[in-house]
């Protein structure tokens, strides 16, 4: 089970690694906690404005379409888009968002999804959410609170029958490593890297690497997570920075997407290439 906080950040993060395991047999599900009723048009090159009353809606089909590229399953969670506010200071979180709600209330449609899909293993984002975005802060706290409660008779009465996931991991698909690399990599093959000030800004603001303790080998399944990226067309552009990677040089620079074993309910090895490492299916608690 995979808890990301709008549609397209499931193709953006980890995208690769839940297509290798549905390609693999494993029941994947997506689950998307907002709606994205927030978000504009940000792909430059899509061929017409979006009216907020149909982004919805549009962003619905988009989700279907990933999906689908990804082969895995996908949920809504439900909850309404906080946007990002900006300004200095920002502006006040519009009333009845995902990130006002309090934090039972958000987790509690959760662990009852959890309780009925019961996964072995979840991931999510780690505490910062990967960068300051209301939604992404809520959804670590929510699927942190989920995983640790969906086991436990005494909470959440009424939302299911107990069931405890074995693992949670979150996915550090942007890591200062990865992106120095791949910056390095591109520049050595006399290609422009477009990550160069993303990679000095993080330096300067001396943003702390969180540990990588799992790197799955997914270089099979780019090509299904790039499609999963082009299903959203609203917001990602084809010749944008998540594609600006030649295709024939990816796999040979960085073949893997790397998580943070944040908890284990069964014996590990550090470090892992498998999120199953240690998990057997046939265990139903």
């Amino acid at each position: 089970m995979a808890v990301h906080a709008h549609p397209d950040d499931e193709s953006s993060k980890g995208a690769a690694t839940a297509a290798r395991y549905a390609a693999e047999g494993v029941d994947v599900l997506v689950v998307t906690c907002t709606g994205g009723e927030q978000g504009s048009v940000l792909n430059q090159s899509y061929p017409r404005d979006v009216p907020p009353e149909e982004m919805v809606e549009v962003r619905r089909a988009e989700m279907a379409e990933a999906a689908r590229a990804l082969g895995v399953r996908q949920h809504w969670l439900g909850f309404t888009d906080s946007g990002l506010p900006e300004g200095d200071p920002p502006p006040p979180l519009p009333d009845g968002c995902f990130a006002l709600t309090p934090l039972e209330d958000a987790a509690a449609p959760l662990v009852e999804l959890v309780r009925s899909f019961r996964p072995h293993v979840m991931t999510t984002y780690d505490p910062t959410g990967g960068y300051p975005h209301p939604d992404h802060i809520m959804t670590h706290r929510v699927a942190y609170e989920a995983y640790h409660a969906a086991g436990d008779r005494e909470r959440y009465r009424g939302h299911g029958v107990p069931w405890t996931p074995l693992k949670l991991y979150y996915n550090h698909d942007f890591s200062l490593r990865r992106m120095r690399t791949v910056h390095e990599a591109l520049l050595a093959a006399g290609v422009d890297s477009p990550f160069g000030d993303w990679i000095e800004s993080r330096e300067v603001r001396e943003v702390p690497e969180r540990p990588v303790t799992t790197r799955v080998p997914c270089a099979e399944w780019f090509p299904a997570r790039d499609a999963a990226l082009r299903a959203h067309a609203t917001q990602v552009d084809p010749n944008g920075f998540f594609f600006a990677v030649p295709r024939d040089l990816e796999p040979r620079i960085w073949p893997v997407e790397e998580f943070e074993l944040a908890d284990a309910k069964v014996p590990v090895s550090l470090p892992e290439d498998d999120l199953f490492a240690g998990v057997h299916a046939e265990d139903d608690r």
